[in-house]
Parts: C-alpha cells; sequence; structure tokens
C-alpha cells in the first residue's frame, strides 16, 4: 500500500550534530530547525517539539486547533527560556517551527522562523509560510529579488524564533481549506535552501509513495552539498481523517534522548565534486544562522551594508568593462596595423596601382587603400595578366609588389 505521510531527518555533509527536529502523528505535524550551533540547537528543537507534541488531538474546529498549536508553541517558547536558566552555557539557543494541525478538510497552522511550509495541488506548488528573515524584508520591499535573497550573505539571520531571546514572540497563524488529493510538504532550511521549488515540485509529483518522496528530497539536498540538517514531512490527505500513521513519528534530535552537554562541532572536509557542485545557495558555515532582535536600526543596517554591495560590484564590472574594451580595442588597432604591413597589386578606374593592406574588408570598413597608382593601362596587357591583376595578385611585401609592377610595365611595352 502506498504511506501516505512520512518523515525522515539527516545530519547533512558537514555538521557532526542534527539540530533539526520533526513529529508527524494522527493530526499534528511539525518541523523545527534549532539554532544555537553545538551550544544548544539540538536541545531546542527536540524541547519545543517534544512540547508541541502534546497537541496531537482532535479539535471540534480548525479555529480551536490553531489557538492550540499557536499557544503550544508559546508554551514551548517559555520552556526553552526555563532551561536556559538553568543552563546558561545554552544562552541564545532558540529554534524555528512550521506546524499543522488537520481538522477535517481543513488545516490549522503556526509557523515562526525560516522552516517552511508548502502545498502541492493539482499539480500546483505554493509556499504557504513567509520567511521571517532580513532578507525576506528586503524581498518585500522590492529591494532584492527572491533570486538574489538565496544567495545573499545574510540570508539567516533570522528575525523570529522560539528561544529565551523574545518572552512573548510573533507568531503567523492560519487556518487552510485541504482536500483529498493535496499533498503538504514541511521542511527545514537544509532543504528549501539546496533545491529549488521546482525540483521539490517535480520529486514529489514522481513519488506517490510518502517515504520515497522523504527519502529522494533528502538526497537531492545531499546531491546539493546540503551542509546544514536536513528534515523532511509529507503529509498525504485522504477521505480518512488520519494520517494514516500506526504510531507518531519523531526524527532528528527529538528522537534521541536529550543531552545538555555540547557537541564538539567536527565538521566533515567536502570533497571535490562536491566543491564542484552549485547549490541553490553557496555552502555556509553551521553557525552562520543566528538571530537578531526585529529592529528597524538593523535593517537599515542591512540596507546600507547591501548598497556598498552594489557600488563594489558596480565598480568591479565598471573596470572590468573598461579593461574587456581596452583589450578589444588593442587587439583592433594591433590587427589593423598589422594588414598595413601587406601588400598587392590590383586595379583603380582601369589602371595598375599598388595597394597597401589586404584585400578583406572589416565589415563596412575597408582594410586597404591605394599605395600608388602606376599609370599602366589594364588593356595593354595579356588576357591572363589583365585577368590576375583583376582578381589582385599577393605580395610578400613593398619590394615584392614594385617587382610585379615592373613585369607588368615591360609587358605593356611591348
Amino acid at each position: 500500500m502506498t504511506v501516505r505521510t512520512a518523515a525522515a531527518s539527516h545530519v547533512g555533509r558537514i555538521r557532526a550534530n542534527n539540530q533539526d527536529s520533526g513529529y508527524a502523528g494522527t493530526h499534528l505535524f511539525v518541523v523545527a530547525d534549532g539554532m544555537g550551533g553545538h551550544a544548544g540547537g539540538d536541545v531546542a528543537s527536540a524541547l519545543a517539539i517534544q512540547a508541541i507534541a502534546q497537541t496531537d488531538a482532535r479539535f471540534d474546529t480548525a479555529e480551536e486547533a490553531r489557538d492550540a498549536l499557536e499557544q503550544a508553541l508559546l508554551t514551548a517558547n517559555g520552556e526553552l527560556a526555563e532551561t536556559v536558566f538553568e543552563h546558561p552555557e545554552l544562552t541564545g539557543m532558540g529554534t524555528t517551527v512550521s506546524g499543522l494541525v488537520r481538522v477535517g478538510e481543513r488545516m490549522a497552522l503556526a509557523h515562526i522562523g525560516d522552516s517552511r511550509v508548502y502545498l502541492l495541488r493539482d499539480g500546483e506548488f505554493t509556499q504557504i509560510t513567509k520567511d521571517h528573515t532580513f532578507v525576506q524584508r528586503l524581498v518585500d520591499s522590492g529591494r532584492i529579488t527572491p533570486e538574489e535573497a538565496a544567495v545573499h550573505p545574510r540570508r539567516s539571520v533570522l528575525m523570529r524564533v522560539l528561544g529565551d531571546v523574545d518572552i512573548s514572540p510573533e507568531i503567523d497563524t492560519d487556518v487552510l481549506e485541504t482536500m483529498p488529493g493535496d499533498r503538504w510538504l514541511l521542511c527545514s532550511d537544509g532543504l528549501s535552501g539546496y533545491v529549488d521549488d521546482e525540483r521539490i515540485a517535480e520529486i514529489l509529483t514522481e513519488n506517490a509513495d510518502a517515504e520515497a518522496a522523504v527519502d529522494a528530497l533528502i538526497q537531492a539536498s545531499l546531491d546539493n552539498g546540503a551542509p546544514d540538517n536536513v528534515t523532511v514531512l509529507v503529509v498525504g490527505v485522504d477521505d480518512d481523517e488520519s494520517s494514516g500513521i500506526s504510531s507518531p513519528i519523531m526524527v532528528g534530535s527529538a528522537a534521541k534522548p536529550l543531552s545538555f552537554r555540547p557537541v564538539e562541532e567536527k565538521r566533515a572536509s567536502k570533497s571535490l565534486p562536491q566543491l564542484l557542485l552549485h547549490p541553490l545557495k553557496p555552502t555556509p558555515d553551521p553557525e552562520d544562522e543566528h538571530f537578531e532582535p526585529e529592529s528597524e536600526g538593523f535593517l537599515q543596517e542591512l540596507i546600507a551594508e547591501d548598497r556598498r554591495r552594489k557600488n563594489r560590484r558596480r565598480a568591479t564590472w565598471s573596470v572590468g568593462l573598461v579593461l574587456i574594451i581596452s583589450l578589444i580595442a588593442a587587439a583592433l588597432t594591433a590587427g589593423y596595423q598589422w594588414t598595413q604591413t601587406r601588400f598587392f597589386v590590383g586595379e583603380v578606374d582601369g589602371r595598375v596601382a599598388i595597394f597597401q593592406g589586404v584585400q578583406q574588408n572589416a565589415g563596412p570598413i575597408p582594410l586597404s587603400s591605394v599605395y600608388q597608382e602606376t599609370g599602366i593601362d589594364l588593356m595593354a596587357l595579356t588576357p591572363f595578366s589583365r585577368n590576375a591583376v583583376e582578381q589582385t595578385i599577393s605580395a610578400v611585401d613593398l619590394v615584392d609588389a614594385l617587382a610585379i609592377i615592373e613585369r607588368l610595365r615591360r609587358e605593356a611595352e611591348r
């Protein structure tokens, strides 16, 4: 039988520990991406998932499920703050969370951070959530394009997360319609950052079995370098309100015993094939992802930084363009000067003449000119010589051209 719902998590090719966590249950589906490096990203995502998993229950309405899911995220936020108070070495840890609760033909959603929820319906693939990152703010304001955001050096700076940074973080919530045949995808940015939406949609379409789809999506991320952890949940919607899972699935850090001891980060060395790959965004250091308070000051700093970067890029392109034009001009000048060392014999107004240059033209530009008119009448030559002059006679140099003229002159006088 085709599996409707599946979940899996992979540490990726660079990290030593998995800071992602995921949960797929009867009604609840959620993914979390921890931040804080080896000091607590795995703890943050695991604690959040374990707290939010209590929401895997039947609700009377989708609105009730939405409110419960939002409250579960806030409860998890409080637990993370308490954990940091008890373990100061975990200060700064946090996690993104994106979750769904199915209630009949509706989905309740709660989201914070840059993990994502997608929907595939009748061949149309749509991103449901919006990233809570500063580069997304730049995209929304029209300052950069989504393609520029994918490779922006500050793409991993988060504006909103669960953790010890905000007592009451703002959480996006919504209630969405769903129907049989829909496929929902929840993933950390280990997938969305390295595999483009078109390829993700292709994999979901090609693999009707959820387990096969999850495996193929993770493999696609690994094939593109996948320096970050990768967590993927695929949820298929059928007439049955359940997910089709016999028992809840926990993946990533949430599936392991919780440990507050820091993990020594041992990065795997990248092989040559990995270095030659071109993922959606360049391979970052795993610690690059971090939280910055949502402030106008930091946004303005980011805008100013972008402006400086664009000015440097523009200056680099300008210098490069000037160099290219200079090289082309130098090559053309050298080429033209070479042509002026060549000579040939031809005719002008029925008379023999010596030309300086070559017989060809560079488009509308002639590469030869009359060097000397000899006064030899073309009709005084034999038919063979006359035809040769009309077709032009190449000379090695000026001395050779003068010798050819002397032979033709003697021929004309006979």
